[in-house]
């Protein structure tokens, strides 16, 4: 086709009209041809930027250096394996007060809710019926004391004469009877005297054993009947019984554990107290697993000098049940979770972490007890995995003691508390 454009016209051919093209189409022309190449312009020199900075630029900015997390020292420690029961505290004694002679109630010497010794005075029951009788008994026992002595001397004379014949066989019989029955009355005047004296004894109603007493139920002109009227209840405080069941595998576990020559040391805790601030030791066992309920009964007793607690209290009971020489324990915050599956980020020597499953076992405190899965010098991430992002990454280990700050029992090692 260019050819043929190229080609001069045919001699005698007639040329075509060509329209003359205007200023303004001119214009319009070169200014799209300016925009044209502007912009080309501008694309080649925002390429050539670009590639200048890739090939010539400034450096990337510098990787983060490792986070730093605090890393401890898996160790090996004794520790006593613990239990926690529920169980209620009662007094060792428990006194429901009964007249032991019936009259009217004179006096009420006790302010009821106070604490009381043991021979304390309590209530007074009405004495003077029961002098009269004491002063009646002692004429009594007086009459057959001078019964009894003429008795004697009488048997005395007859012995006397009977060795001379003086007197028959039968009077001597009859006089050495006669005093020998007053020697019994004289003797049954005398227990008379000491049965009136108790009676009026017994008008003094007492503390028969140091404890609290409880509210009145009488009250002063009310006639109280022997043995049937309650007039009031005694409880003894120091020391305290608190009474609590185990199951039959715990029960196991704790008689192999369990030392006769030598008390189990307990823990008790009261209902609103944190951890368990008392002190008790294990004094019985009993006989028999309840066959209706598979549970061991067990009895601790509680110093309680001062009273404040009291009985019918429940409580809480953390006991010993196993030992063990060398338990890994490690800061509870360091163990995470995935679903249903444990874990720690272990340390490598060089510093890198990776996820250990572990298996936990009993709580200490802030720590709990690695079953499987480490093993001492084992180096763990106890602070510090929220820093952590992706498995097999260097990290900047802060050495921290694996211990807690307060003081744990060495005695016979930490005590654990089973999960």
């Amino acid at each position: 086709m260019m050819e043929k454009f190229n080609q001069p016209p045919a001699p005698g051919a007639r040329l075509a009209a060509v329209t003359p093209i205007t200023g303004r189409q001119i214009a319009y022309l070169r200014t799209t041809w300016l925009r044209i190449t502007w912009l080309t312009t501008t694309w080649l020199l925002a390429a050539l930027l670009l590639a200048g900075c890739d090939a010539h630029g400034e450096p990337q900015a510098a990787a983060p250096p490792p986070p730093e997390v605090d890393v401890a020292t898996v160790a090996a420690e004794p520790i006593t394996l613990t239990e926690t029961f529920t169980g209620r505290i009662e007094a060792p004694e428990t006194v429901a007060l009964r007249p032991r002679v019936s009259g009217y109630v004179d006096e009420i010497a006790f302010t009821e809710g106070q604490l009381v010794k043991a021979g304390d005075l309590l209530l007074r029951i009405d004495p003077r019926p029961y002098a009269a009788r004491v002063d009646a008994a002692k004429a009594a026992l007086a009459q057959a004391r001078s019964q009894r002595q003429l008795a004697d001397v009488e048997a005395s004379r007859s012995r006397r004469l009977i060795g001379r014949h003086m007197i028959s066989q039968e009077q001597h019989d009859q006089r050495q009877a006669a005093a020998q029955d007053a020697r019994a009355r004289e003797a049954q005047a005398r227990a008379a005297l000491t049965s009136a004296e108790l009676d009026l004894e017994y008008t003094r109603v007492t503390a028969p054993v140091a404890g609290r007493i409880g509210r009145a139920l009488v009250t002063r002109g009310n006639l109280a009947s022997a043995d049937q009227t309650l007039l009031t209840t005694l409880v003894s405080v120091d020391p305290l019984y608190v009474y609590f069941d185990s199951n039959e595998s715990g029960a196991e576990n704790t008689l192999a554990s369990v030392d006769p020559d030598h008390p189990v040391a307990v823990r008790v805790s009261l209902t609103g107290e944190s951890g368990f601030p008392h002190r008790g030791r294990l004094d019985f066992v009993d006989n028999r697993i309840d066959p209706t309920t598979g549970t061991l009964t067990y009895r601790a007793v509680l110093d309680n000098p001062d009273g404040r607690i009291r009985p019918g209290q429940f409580a809480r009971v953390e006991m010993p049940v196993a030992s063990l020489t060398a338990a890994l324990l490690i800061d509870r915050q360091a163990v995470l979770t995935n679903q249903d599956r444990r874990f720690v980020y272990r340390v490598a020597d060089d510093n890198s972490v990776t996820p250990q499953p572990v298996v936990t076992g009993a709580a200490v405190g802030d720590r709990v007890v690695i079953r499987d899965g480490l093993a001492p010098g084992d180096r763990i991430v106890v602070n510090g995995t929220q820093k952590i992002y992706a498995p097999g990454m260097t990290i900047s280990p802060h050495p921290v003691d694996p211990r807690p700050t307060d003081p744990q029992p060495t005695a016979e090692g930490a005590l654990a508390t089973r999960s």
